[in-house]
C-alpha cells in the first residue's frame, strides 16, 4: 500500500520516457526521470517519500523531506499568501500551512515548530497546533539545562515550550522578563518536574550565577549611560523592568553585589559608578 507523507520501500513496476512507476500494477506512483538512478531495473526496490505534485497527483522522490507524517520539525516560512503560509520542507513544492492552523500569524523568514498532517482534501499540510504530539516522558530532572521552541503564549499566565521539540513544558509568566514570541528558540533550566511529567522552566540560571550575570549587565549599561541611573533599588518594579528587563529582586541582588565589590554607591535618588 502506498502511503502519503511517509518514506517507504517500493518496487519498480515499469519504465516510461518520463520516469519509473513504483508500487504494484494496481497501485503505483511515478518517480520522475531526473530522480531515477541509472542502474535501476524493473523489479528493483527503492526507498522513496510520497507526496503530491502541483496538480495534487501522487509523486515519489528519493529526497528526504525535513518532516514526515506525524512528526514535528522547525520549518522556515518562505512565503505568505492569501490562503496561508508556505514552508520550506526540502522538496520542490513548498508545504502549505493554512491560516486556521496558525494560532498566531506566521511571518515570512521565521521558523516555527509544526506537524505534518493530511487534510480533509487528502493533501499534506502543516500545523502550528502541535500540543497533541508532545510527550511528558523526558529524562530531565531539576536544574537540567534545556532548550526548546515556544509553541504558545497565554498572556499573564505562562509561555508554552516544546523542549527538544518534543516534551511538554512551560515558563510561568513571572519568570519572563523579555519579549517572547511563538516560534522563538529559548534556553533555560528545569525548576520542577510536575507529577504529570510536564517540565516547569526558568530562563534564568541559578541565583548565584544569575547574580554575576545581572551585576555585569547593570554595570556595563550604567557605563553607557554616563555612570549613573536616575533611581535606586527602591524604585518601582516597572521602572526597573523598563530599564534593565529584570525583576526588582534580581536588580536588588545585583546592586548588592556591585556595592560589596565597591563598584557603585547608592545616593538619595541615583545609583552612581565609583570612579
Amino acid at each position: 500500500m502506498i502511503e502519503l507523507g511517509k518514506v517507504q520501500c517500493l518496487n519498480v513496476v515499469n519504465r516510461t520516457d518520463f520516469g519509473v512507476y513504483l508500487g504494484t500494477k494496481d497501485e503505483k506512483v511515478l518517480l520522475p526521470k531526473k530522480e531515477v538512478p541509472e542502474d535501476l531495473e524493473e523489479g528493483d526496490a527503492l526507498t522513496v517519500f510520497v507526496y503530491l505534485d502541483s496538480s495534487d497527483r501522487l509523486i515519489a522522490t528519493t529526497r528526504t523531506p525535513k518532516i514526515k507524517l506525524g512528526e514535528l520539525a522547525r520549518l522556515k516560512v518562505s512565503e505568505v499568501s492569501n490562503i496561508g503560509a508556505f514552508l520550506d520542507w526540502g522538496l520542490e513544492k513548498d508545504l502549505l500551512m493554512p491560516f486556521k492552523e496558525q494560532p498566531v500569524k506566521a511571518e515570512k523568514g521565521k521558523e516555527y515548530l509544526v506537524s505534518l498532517y493530511i487534510d480533509k482534501s487528502n493533501r499534506l499540510a502543516a500545523s502550528m497546533k502541535v500540543n497533541k504530539y508532545l510527550t511528558t516522558d523526558s529524562n530531565y530532572v531539576k536544574d537540567s539545562a534545556v532548550s526548546g521552541t515556544v509553541v504558545g503564549i497565554a498572556p499573564d499566565y505562562r509561555v508554552y515550550v516544546a523542549v527538544d521539540n518534543k516534551y511538554q513544558a512551560f515558563i510561568p509568566m513571572n519568570e519572563v522578563f523579555e519579549e517572547i514570541h511563538v516560534g522563538d528558540e529559548v534556553f533555560g533550566r528545569v525548576t520542577r518536574v510536575r507529577e504529570d511529567g510536564k517540565l516547569v522552566l526558568s530562563l534564568k540560571q541559578k541565583a548565584y550565577i544569575q547574580m554575576d550575570e545581572d551585576s555585569t549587565f547593570i554595570y556595563n549599561k550604567m557605563k553607557k549611560l554616563g555612570g549613573s541611573i536616575p533611581f535606586t533599588d527602591k524604585a518601582d518594579p516597572e521602572i526597573i523592568k523598563k530599564h534593565f528587563n529584570m525583576s526588582k529582586n534580581a536588580f536588588k541582588r545585583a546592586i548588592g553585589r556591585l556595592l560589596k565589590e565597591g563598584k557603585v554607591k547608592i545616593n538619595e535618588s541615583t545609583i552612581d559608578i565609583i570612579k
